[in-house]
């Protein structure tokens, strides 16, 4: 299965079911060889910009606003061939989602205020001298910006 074809389709899903196949793509594209934690905190930095509104008001908006996540870095045919790893991707998804639904008090996170994150061994990101919230496997999290709950 193709990028190019999960995004097509997550623009004729109703929501929320759109927005959780995005966040699974990003996972996969993003962590699928890093481990739970790693694909988990990977999903939490998605969740708090959409919980932000500053990268716009959807998990799909969030994850394709130009150069910040993998979908709008990596080719569009690029493949999704990791049958197991796809599927992993999906439980970790809808389970930060689920996570993440809870009250803020309740969540339950693993890169507390991370905004950014970066593999450093493959980019040397601007913002990269902010805050390190943690080091997970290939990945570093940032505390870039304080993000606010738009609805807060």
């Amino acid at each position: 299965m193709k990028l190019a074809w999960i995004l097509w389709l997550s623009q004729l899903l109703p929501q929320p079911a759109a927005d959780s196949l995005c966040l699974s793509t990003t996972v996969y594209l993003e962590a699928r060889d890093q481990t739970l934690r790693g694909q988990q905190a990977v999903a939490e930095v998605a969740l708090r910009r959409l919980d932000s509104g500053l990268w716009g008001d959807s998990l799909c908006k969030v994850v394709t606003a130009r150069k910040q996540f993998a979908p709008t870095i990596v080719p569009p045919d690029t493949r999704l061939g990791n049958g197991s790893a796809w599927e992993h991707s999906i439980k970790v998804a809808l389970n930060a989602e689920d996570n993440w639904a809870l009250p803020i008090g309740q969540r339950r996170e693993i890169v507390p205020g991370a905004s950014h994150f970066a593999a450093l061994g493959i980019a040397q990101p601007s913002w990269s001298n902010a805050y390190l919230v943690a080091t997970i496997g290939d990945h570093s999290f940032y505390k870039v910006q304080a993000l606010k709950p738009r609805h807060s």
